[in-house]
């Protein structure tokens, strides 16, 4: 069985990171610096739904993560946000550090209300 030298994750998230896109400014306060990219749906849990859901060992998530990430290519990649760190830690600080995949609406109309305090609408 092979040894992973990092986290699982770490494996899924480096091969998708390339095709993300992420914005020029926050989507809420259209701050351009200090950029994050966040998923509404946490890749931690959705990894870890799909390893549990198809009996995947995680030992070999080198050779699996292409099925992963084509499986879940709209959580990786359009059910996103670019946030200015502070409103991508603010958010976290709402939902947790790897909030549940049922939050993920609650997450997108959390960043619609802060739009609309800002005046971003």
């Amino acid at each position: 069985m092979p040894k992973l030298k990092r986290d699982v994750i770490k494996y899924v998230r480096d091969r998708a990171k390339s095709k993300y896109e992420k914005g020029l400014a926050c989507e809420i306060c259209d701050k351009t610096e200090q950029l994050d990219f966040h998923h509404f749906y946490s890749l931690t849990p959705l990894l870890n739904q799909w390893l549990t859901k198809n009996k995947h060992n995680p030992e070999y998530i080198q050779a699996l993560r292409d099925d992963f990430i084509e499986e879940h290519h709209a959580e990786l990649y359009d059910y996103t946000a670019t946030l200015c760190h502070a409103h991508h830690v603010q958010l976290h600080k709402v939902y947790g550090r790897d909030p549940g995949l049922g939050t993920a609406k609650k997450q997108m109309r959390w960043v619609e209300i802060q739009r609309e305090k800002h005046g971003m609408v």
